[in-house]
């Protein structure tokens, strides 16, 4: 004969096994399931730091080429403004722009005509009106 369980044998059964939550939370692949979502919840956020500060980074090595750029640019002004300021410079500007020279000193000045380059007071200026010229570029 078989015994039929009473409802109180049943109870004692089910709480054996614990409750629901911790039956549920000791089965491997949903406590595997959980952990995949928390560490995504946790791994997203930190992703977009990442990448946000590689950003930023990128910036500031971008920035950081041109401030070399600049500081560069900046050596070379300040050297021709010291050059500009010399006496040197003053009597090179002197001797091209005035025609000036020191005592003692002869001017050679040398004009180069050998190849066949008619100068501008040489060559023959014809006034021709415009639409004359585009005719000529056109038609011949």
């Amino acid at each position: 004969m078989v015994k039929p369980k009473s409802i109180s044998n049943f109870k004692e059964q089910h709480r054996a096994h614990g409750s629901f939550w911790t039956r549920w939370l000791a089965d491997k692949r949903i406590f595997a399931i959980i952990a995949l979502i928390f560490l995504l919840l946790i791994l997203i956020p930190l992703a977009k730091n990442y990448s946000h500060k590689r950003l930023i980074e990128k910036e500031i090595e971008d920035i950081q080429a041109e401030i070399s750029d600049f500081e560069a640019k900046n050596g070379e002004l300040k050297e021709m403004i010291d050059y500009l300021q010399s006496d040197q410079s003053l009597e090179e500007q002197a001797r091209l722009n005035m025609g000036l020279k020191r005592p003692g000193e002869t001017v050679a000045v040398i004009q180069e005509n050998a190849g066949g380059v008619p100068q501008a007071s040489e060559a023959i200026v014809e006034e021709i009106s415009n639409w004359r010229k585009w005719w000529q570029y056109f038609a011949d």
